[in-house]
């Protein structure tokens, strides 16, 4: 009997699984191709605030943030390279932004590098800009050395059956909690108010002459150079999905899109593509992630029929799946609210501690209930 079953090994997965080791617990981890093997061994794991003037998501990605870049620091040092990130403007309403942005911000600032400066296009240059420090991770390193510890089963999930007061996974594994770290594929459980917005995310590897001493993000985001190869990627594609999409994904033509994008903001040169990375990410339709347990509709619609039209429903009369959270739709800052997720997620679990109306997944029910 394992403390915890998490299903899905990306970043997310790996975090609780990271989490719940560092409480004592025994922890099963479930994915059907392997340990950071889609989105979040895609992505450029790059560790950014989220640059705009207001709202809720940037709120939650500026604690994130200043969370995560210490949490892997300090825990997984070999998997976390410090360096200056640089956010350019992409247009008018950007450059409004990033300069209401730079007013109001806690973070300390730099100046942009000078030997970045030389790099950037008259385009770019003409741009507000932001530096500051912050950092990139080693994308499959590090959801190896989380999740290091915990028991790794290559499966595919397809049955959950909840038994008096555990779960069945597969007809062969039991668990006391189950947690639900699924990204944009099949999340198991068949709920009409979750809805997962899929992103296909692309990432080449490239070797130039060009020397880049800075993460640098504008249409796409560019690495820092190391040993001469330098990562550029980005979340370009909501169309394309790889069990909906009839078509293969043209990896050829990604490659252009994102070195066209990349040569907007910075001039490379004697480029040669050595690497593709491609995997979905996923988000949800407000943006935020969803961290919480899942309301269970048809029970709490029969239940809690007086009090699911008001404006500030309260999410604890809702009927909820016993010991079955879910943590997902991050998009593309997966490796920096992941951590900061996970510590709230489990402490959740474990220790009761409240999750914020802000990410729980009831707010959705709450949403499609008052629509029907």
């Amino acid at each position: 009997m394992y403390d915890v079953a998490i299903i899905g090994a990306g970043i997310n997965g790996c975090s609780v699984a990271y989490e719940f080791m560092k409480e004592g617990k025994r922890v099963i981890l479930f994915d059907k191709e392997g340990i950071a093997s889609g989105g979040s061994g895609a992505a450029g794991a790059f560790i950014s605030p989220k640059f705009s003037k207001a709202g809720e998501l940037k709120e939650l990605l500026h604690e994130a943030f200043v969370y995560s870049c210490d949490f892997y620091e300090k825990n997984f040092p070999l998997c976390f390279t410090k360096a200056t990130l640089t956010h350019i403007a992409k247009d008018e309403a950007d450059d409004e932004a990033l300069h209401v942005y730079k007013q109001k911000t806690t973070l300390k600032l730099k100046k942009i590098p000078k030997d970045l400066e030389q790099l950037l296009t008259q385009e770019a240059k003409k741009r507000e800009s932001i530096s500051l420090e912050a950092g990139v991770i080693d994308a499959k390193r590090v959801c190896h050395a989380m999740s290091c510890g915990a028991q790794f089963v290559k499966e595919k999930v397809e049955r959950l059956i909840f038994n008096d007061d555990y779960w069945v996974i597969n007809e062969t594994y039991s668990a006391k909690n189950v947690v639900l770290a699924t990204g944009a594929y099949d999340m198991l459980i068949e709920e009409p108010y979750i809805q997962i917005r899929a992103i296909w995310g692309h990432r080449i590897d490239i070797t130039t002459t060009t020397k880049n001493p800075s993460s640098v993000h504008q249409y796409v985001s560019l690495s820092p150079s190391n040993d001469g190869i330098l990562a550029i990627g980005a979340t370009h594609n909501v169309h394309y999905h790889p069990e909906k999409t009839k078509e293969p994904y043209d990896i050829e033509q990604g490659r252009v899109e994102l070195l066209k994008k990349a040569t907007q903001t910075m001039h490379l040169e004697n480029v040669k593509v050595i690497q593709d990375y491609t995997g979905l990410r996923s988000g949800s339709f407000d943006y935020l992630p969803m961290v919480g347990s899942l309301v269970l509709s048809n029970e709490t619609l029969l239940t809690c029929k007086d009090s699911l039209y008001v404006k500030k429903p309260d999410f604890r009369e809702y009927v909820y799946y016993p010991k079955l959270t879910m943590i997902n739709g991050s998009g593309g800052y997966g490796f920096v609210l992941a951590p900061y997720l996970a510590k709230i997620l489990t402490e959740y679990i474990l220790h009761g501690k409240e999750i914020s109306k802000t990410i729980n997944p009831a707010r959705f029910f709450a949403r499609w209930a008052r629509k029907r």
